[in-house]
């Protein structure tokens, strides 16, 4: 959470002409349509109710399929957390899975100034660590360790942005 994703994202968009696909993009759609608050406990339950009733591969098989359709040269995957997530698009032509990390502290701060879902502004430090103890997060380490590049955000934008080119030109 508040690693840095979206921002890679958008560089990546505007620099190289991509597309972005988020894996929250289903969940968010179908709270929006039942009227129902987009915060992060709500897309969790809605995606663990998902996974058990279709398959815990379905949000795969949804962004597998949005990135097929896509016509982009470059294309980007947003949150990607699970090995499930990556079962159909490490199959595509050209994928990199690319891990982005930053400390804590770091992601905390980020999180409450960006406002992303409707329960971040006001998040304590302590409610986001065991955010980050949560079932869609606790196998993002071991999915980081089969990446083909890891991204520290730790620094400054500049540096972000030099390893994202440096990924997407090698």
């Amino acid at each position: 959470m508040a690693s840095g994703k979206g921002t890679v994202a958008k560089y990546i968009e505007n620099k190289y002409f991509a597309k972005s696909h988020k894996f929250s993009a289903p969940l968010r759609d179908v709270l929006s349509r039942i009227y129902v608050s987009n915060n992060r406990k709500n897309m969790q339950e809605l995606s663990f109710a998902l996974r058990q009733l279709f398959g815990q591969d379905l949000l795969a098989k949804t962004i597998s399929q949005d990135v097929e359709n896509d016509k982009n040269l470059v294309v980007v995957v947003d949150g990607i957390r699970r090995f499930a997530d990556i079962k159909y698009l490490k199959h595509l032509p050209g994928f990199k899975l690319v891990y982005i990390t930053a400390d804590i502290k770091t992601r905390y701060e980020r999180m409450t100034k960006r406002g992303e879902n409707d329960d971040e502004e006001n998040k304590t430090f302590e409610q986001f660590q065991l955010d980050n103890q949560a079932e869609p997060e606790s196998e993002i380490p071991r999915v980081g360790e089969t990446a083909d590049a890891t991204i520290n955000n730790n620094g400054s934008q500049e540096e972000l942005y030099e390893q994202i080119d440096k990924i997407i030109n090698n």
